[in-house]
């Protein structure tokens, strides 16, 4: 265990009995062949170090489950759509690279050298898949119920804090076309305006289009998310020309 793994796990709140778990939800795949290539050259006894991409996988499905446990809970009297809303907002891959930021998950990864240079540390895609994989070893480490109080502190908890009951409200995108289809409107249509910044820094702004006529704008690190806040801007816009008229 070096000091780095100590200091993740003083974030964390767990101490793993297996070290070797968390360094191989730590390592991203671009780091194997070097690392395989050192372990080689030093005849290190043991087995071939291992990427976190099995562990994202298990780690997905903990996070659902426990999510699922969670807000039935939290929520006893939601509907299923409210539930399936809910936990699709509270895991999504947004949710985790922000939970990842908080704990300065990058900090800790073990990355090839070329990942390295292209700023993996701060790249969202590795933030998310790297927090699934240490849930992953938590839960093959410690068990369901380390998992679980590991997820309440750092995921669950503070996005319920954040968002209150509505991390249950419906998309707004899926929001904006029902309300355009009650009121008998063509769907809307969303347009690439413009994009900036670094590869692993990007921010795209995206135009929300309804009849021929550009009704919102938004911007996001995703394309989802500028699009989910052009269909939010958009609906506020419509809500105040009812309101008005």
């Amino acid at each position: 265990m070096t000091s780095n793994q100590e200091q993740l796990e003083e974030r964390l709140g767990y101490r793993f009995v297996k070290a070797e778990m968390l360094e191989r939800a730590l390592t991203h795949s671009s780091a194997v062949p070097e690392l395989r290539a050192n372990h080689a050259a030093e005849s290190t006894p043991g087995l071939l170090p291992q990427d976190n991409e099995q562990l994202e996988f298990l780690g997905d499905a903990v996070l659902d489950m426990l999510a699922s446990e969670y807000l039935l809970a939290a929520f006893p009297d939601w509907s299923e759509g409210q539930l399936s809303k809910s936990r699709a907002r509270l895991v999504n891959a947004r949710a985790l690279e922000l939970a990842a930021r908080r704990l300065h998950l990058g900090d800790y990864l073990r990355l090839g050298r070329g990942e390295e240079k292209t700023g993996g540390r701060d790249k969202p895609a590795i933030l998310a898949d790297a927090l699934e994989a240490v849930i992953a070893a938590i839960y093959l480490d410690g068990g369901l119920e380390s998992a679980r109080q590991v997820l309440r502190r750092v995921l669950f908890e503070f996005a319920l804090e954040e968002r209150g009951e509505h991390i249950a409200d419906s998309d707004r995108k899926s929001a904006l076309q029902e309300y355009l289809q009650g009121h008998g409107q063509s769907p809307a249509e969303y347009r690439l305006a413009g994009e900036s910044g670094p590869d692993h820094q990007k921010k795209f702004e995206i135009e929300v289009w309804i009849g021929g006529a550009c009704m919102a704008s938004g911007q996001g690190s995703t394309k989802k998310e500028a699009e989910q806040r052009a269909a939010h801007t958009a609906l506020e816009r419509f809500e105040q020309m009812t309101s008005a008229g």
